[in-house]
């Protein structure tokens, strides 16, 4: 893959996991009764600013997404979004306390050590 393709790929998934994090800011923040309806549910999401904020780092990341596609093969790129995982999951234990498990950490280590053989090969 070259420099191009990598640099498109990571920042594409590097937004995918921000947005997630945007996400998870949004929905925490809402108050809604436990018996909202699913249009109360949907017009409480679509305003705010966090799910907002994670809509548009989505938009970007995909527009990247598909530079980078032009870049490298689907077959070597796609398993690089693998490496959200790792980042959603650094974001959780970071900013929403989440706790930190041992099977979680070896996933992510393995993760990792499957990303590193891919881009030898």
């Amino acid at each position: 893959m070259s420099l191009l393709g990598f640099v498109l790929v990571f920042i594409s998934v590097t937004l995918s996991a921000a947005a997630q994090t945007a996400f998870k800011s949004g929905v925490n923040r809402l108050d809604l009764a436990p018996d909202a309806g699913v249009m109360q549910q949907a017009m409480a999401f679509l305003t705010s600013p966090f799910v907002l904020t994670g809509l548009a780092l989505y938009g970007v990341g995909t527009l990247l997404w598909l530079s980078a596609l032009r870049h490298a093969d689907l077959s070597l790129v796609y398993p690089f979004v693998s490496i959200s995982f790792v980042m959603v999951s650094i974001s959780g234990i970071v900013f929403f306390n989440e706790p930190v498990q041992a099977q979680r950490v070896i996933g992510l280590a393995l993760i990792i050590a499957g990303l590193l053989v891919m881009s030898r090969g």
